[in-house]
């Protein structure tokens, strides 16, 4: 049994979860070449695969896009982040893209997988700014709430928040009562970072189904229901636009930019928007 294995079957058995059944954040893990998931990660990867040729193409240009989203936002001196959903630590991370420019920003990685939340706290919390918590997206209060996250980010003060490739995971009213509580809470000049796929045209929905299991909600959302999460914000250039679609001003060699097929069934959409001053 090789480490990686070790470490995977250590941390199943501590956490009580069936390493048998395929979960989002290793799949992803998977598709970006990832080495923290287990057999029936990449058996449920192969499938969507199959199902969508493209699903690795989109993987990592939508990790593309969140390195050049968060470079751009810290060039803005915005020095603290909330990422939702963060799924397993993959570099270019949070993190490494905010302190590249700003030195000191902090990070709270946000997610209700315990082998992502593990290895968070295994690999990133060493007491200088950057921690990993557990967490349901879809109790978005509690998060806010929570004493780990309150030690570290001052919600009086501007930050970023980053709900990338996890929307569509919910039903369509979850994910407007998460991005409508984060936007709420967040003060004015703070960021709302959101990818999201994109019902356009026909999909093999059953194929994408099969391969993330029948118990995981799938909610592709059109454009204007996307551009919706972005009211009282003014979108960054390009705006919303298909996840290849925004720049990487600063491509990173350990990820570089996918090559986009000309005919895709797999479609995400991504925006960062900074949030208005209310006029008084």
């Amino acid at each position: 049994m090789t480490d990686q294995a070790d470490r995977a079957g250590s941390i199943a058995r501590t956490h009580g979860f069936d390493a048998s059944k395929p979960n989002v954040a290793r799949i992803y893990d998977y598709l970006l070449g990832g080495k923290d998931n287990f057999a029936a990660d990449r058996d449920a990867a192969q499938r969507l695969v199959e199902a969508l040729p493209n699903a690795a193409a989109v993987a990592r240009a939508n990790r593309v896009f969140l390195a050049a989203a968060v470079r751009h936002v810290a060039r803005e001196g915005i020095t603290q982040y909330v990422d939702i959903g963060a799924g397993l630590p993959t570099a270019p991370s949070v993190h490494e893209c905010a302190r590249a420019v700003s030195p000191g920003a902090r990070v709270v990685y946000v997610d209700n997988d315990p082998v992502a939340v593990t290895h968070g706290q295994a690999l990133l919390e060493t007491g200088d700014g950057v921690i990993a918590i557990e967490g349901d997206a879809r109790e978005p209060e509690a998060i806010l709430a929570d004493p780990r996250l309150a030690r570290l980010i001052d919600l009086s003060r501007p930050v970023c928040v980053l709900l990338v490739s996890m929307l569509h995971f919910l039903t369509a009213g979850q994910a407007d009562a998460i991005v409508g509580t984060f936007s709420q809470r967040i003060v004015p000049g703070s960021y709302l970072v959101i990818s999201q796929g994109a019902a356009s045209g026909p999909a093999p929905r059953e194929g994408v189904q099969d391969a993330y299991g029948r118990q995981t909600v799938l909610t592709g959302r059109p454009a204007a229901e996307i551009a919706a999460y972005f009211d009282g914000f003014d979108l960054v250039q390009p705006g919303l636009v298909p996840v290849a679609g925004w720049p990487a001003a600063e491509p990173d060699a350990r990820l570089p930019q996918p090559a986009w097929p000309a005919s895709s069934q797999a479609n995400m959409l991504a925006g960062v928007g900074r949030k208005r001053t209310v006029a008084s």
